[in-house]
């Protein structure tokens, strides 16, 4: 997720420790036929975390993590970031730093933390809170290793730390934030980004379009494809068929036109038709003011949501600290926090790290 400074809170530190949550069991889907055979079932998975933006909270989670591991024989943990950084930060926390070695020796260590430095020497003035085009340049870098360690198999998956979009644009990047960068270097024409919990699972249609954008940009084949996606992707690891529900666009959903250029009538209804007319389980249009009141939610596995917020807010309204976010359709492992960077917290100490858990617990489940 991309996060605005002070605008995504991580939370204050639960006094419990996060639990493995039960939903990876149910989440073994579409990426079990496209990377099943990239790991050997029979020595731990290794699984890169990107630090995210370094002067937000990403590093301090990874190293608080890293630091309470101890499941080398289920998964190795590796630090994809700056050591020296992550010096900074533990000394300012009071966390251990874990050893450093060379990105080839992630596939024949025997530890079961480390860190995979790529140093940024522009990172040595860096002001925890403050973002700026250096730290985009090196979270940006630290996600391109990430993918590409796991597209060559030194890495069975990789777990994203919360970047700055507005870092990456300062820095010249792009890409608007991982999901569209995972695509484009995975070469994949069709993907989702599901966003994931306990309480509720939400794919979006569009990701990071302007709101005044959204309804020109929708099409039936882009809402009958994530219909599609999110369906396939549930019922395997349900072993049932899932039960989708797809949202309106409009208030009330369109009432007939009343409240909408029918969108609903001209977009949304033929894919939701489409798509029951090759088996699946989906109903809507939903009205989106209550198709997420908890009637609904006991009837349906994944929401198909219209745009990004409509996806976002019931998500993190139920599960704000153990929402994973999940690319549909890669053929890598890829799970990440569902937080922002929380410049306003960092390097403190107080920020949660119950979503980064849960993302590492769900990418171990997928591989």
């Amino acid at each position: 997720m991309v996060g605005g400074i002070g605008a995504c809170r991580a939370g204050a530190v639960c006094p419990e420790p996060a639990a493995a949550v039960c939903l990876f069991s149910i989440l073994r889907f579409e990426l079990e036929r496209e990377v099943g055979s990239m790991s050997d079932s029979s020595r731990p998975k290794r699984i890169g975390i990107t630090l995210g933006d370094p002067a937000g909270i990403g590093p301090e989670l990874a190293l608080r993590v890293a630091s309470e591991w101890r499941r080398g024989q289920e998964a190795k943990l590796f630090l994809i970031g700056d050591d020296r950084l992550l010096g900074r930060v533990g000394r300012a926390l009071g966390l251990e730093v874990p050893p450093s070695i060379a990105a080839e020796d992630m596939a024949k260590t025997s530890l079961e933390v480390a860190t995979v430095s790529i140093e940024e020497r522009a990172l040595e003035d860096l002001v925890p809170g403050q973002w700026s085009a250096a730290t985009g340049a090196a979270s940006y870098r630290w996600v391109k290793f990430a993918i590409e360690s796991a597209q060559s198999g030194l890495l069975d998956a990789i777990v994203t730390g919360p970047i700055q979009k507005e870092a990456w644009h300062s820095a010249g990047v792009t890409f608007p934030g991982h999901t569209e960068m995972l695509a484009e270097m995975t070469g994949t024409d069709d993907y989702r980004m599901m966003l994931t919990s306990p309480e509720i699972s939400c794919v979006l249609v569009t990701i990071h379009v302007p709101l005044a954008d959204v309804a020109s940009v929708l099409t039936s084949e882009e809402v009958y494809r994530s219909v599609k996606l999110a369906a396939a992707s549930l019922s395997r690891s349900l072993k049932r068929p899932a039960r989708v529900a797809v949202c309106g666009l409009n208030p009330h959903a369109g009432e007939n036109g009343l409240f909408s250029h029918f969108e609903e009538e001209k977009i949304i209804a033929p894919a939701i038709q489409r798509a029951r007319n090759e088996g699946f389980l989906v109903r809507g249009p939903l009205s989106p003011d209550t198709a997420f009141v908890p009637a609904q939610r006991t009837e349906t596995d994944v929401y198909v949501c219209m745009y990004h917020d409509q996806g976002l807010i019931p998500l993190k309204a139920l599960s704000f600290d153990d929402a994973v976010n999940v690319t549909l359709g890669l053929p890598i492992v890829r799970t990440s926090v569902d937080h922002g960077t929380a410049m306003d917290i960092a390097w403190r100490g107080v920020a949660s790290d119950k979503s980064l858990r849960a993302a590492i617990d769900m990418a171990i489940g997928l591989i």
